[in-house]
């Protein structure tokens, strides 16, 4: 990895190129809004993509204060609204796709976990989980890829879980764990068809973050999670791509 120029949260010297830009989903709350909160105070144009806009009050409060935000309606499980989105944003150079949407499941987190369990399985749930964090996201990153091919940073970051590794946790929620096994696998296979095209294709761990989808033992803060994970990301390389990292550098293994 690459030592960045200058530390996220300090703006980059003055140049005559335009700012990069980041595109973030499930931008609305926990971890995505974070980034964009960051991305924005540190110079970036951010596209902040969420599933309701006009429940989003946190989201349109930055908007406000950032000229730089730009936020649109997205739903990745809905893939002609995927497709819609690329069309409309045709001709703008992505440097970064951020691919941080993500679900437990659309209930209560103890329930969403009891639904997960071997005696208790609930099917659809996790049909539902795997739409939005496996196929939702390889979606995306199918639908914004020339945008991103066209861009100086060509970077492609998913966010996946510890719990997604085989060797590394047996966590048992099904649904949950499944789909980001998925996600990991899918990811490893575009990164290596991608790589003589120069993009590269990463997924990161945030860490156990107090968010809404973690309920109960999480000690790290999305401020903090996310100020990593920035480090991280400015600094990674084509030799990163389809590797799988945790926020603070360290390798996951499958």
């Amino acid at each position: 990895m690459a030592i960045p120029t200058h530390a996220p949260g300090h703006a980059a010297p003055a140049t005559a190129e335009p700012a990069p830009v980041v595109l973030v989903t499930g931008a609305s709350r926990g971890l995505g809004l974070e980034f964009v909160r960051q991305y924005a105070a540190d110079g970036w144009s951010v596209i902040a993509c969420c599933r309701h806009p006009a429940s989003a009050s946190e989201l349109a409060a930055l908007a406000e204060r950032h000229g730089s935000i730009r936020i649109e309606a997205l739903d990745i499980t809905n893939h002609e609204q995927v497709d819609a989105l690329a069309a409309k944003l045709a001709g703008t150079a992505i440097d970064l796709l951020l691919n941080n949407a993500g679900i437990m499941g659309a209930l209560p987190f103890a329930e969403n976990l009891q639904r997960q369990h071997l005696g208790s399985l609930d099917y659809k749930l996790w049909e539902q989980v795997f739409r939005t964090n496996t196929l939702g996201t390889v979606k995306m990153t199918e639908a914004f890829l020339e945008l991103v091919a066209a861009s100086r940073q060509k970077k492609i970051i998913s966010l996946s879980s510890t719990t997604g590794s085989i060797s590394e946790s047996q966590r048992p929620a099904f649904a949950y764990t499944s789909s980001k096994t998925a996600l990991n696998k899918a990811m490893t296979l575009i990164a290596e068809q991608l790589r003589p095209r120069r993009v590269i294709v990463t997924l990161v761990c945030p860490g156990y973050v107090q968010t809404r989808m973690n309920v109960g033992g999480a000690t790290l803060e999305a401020g903090e999670s996310v100020r990593a994970l920035r480090t991280l990301v400015a600094g990674l390389t084509l030799e990163d791509s389809g590797r799988f990292l945790r926020y603070d550098g360290k390798t996951i293994g499958w």
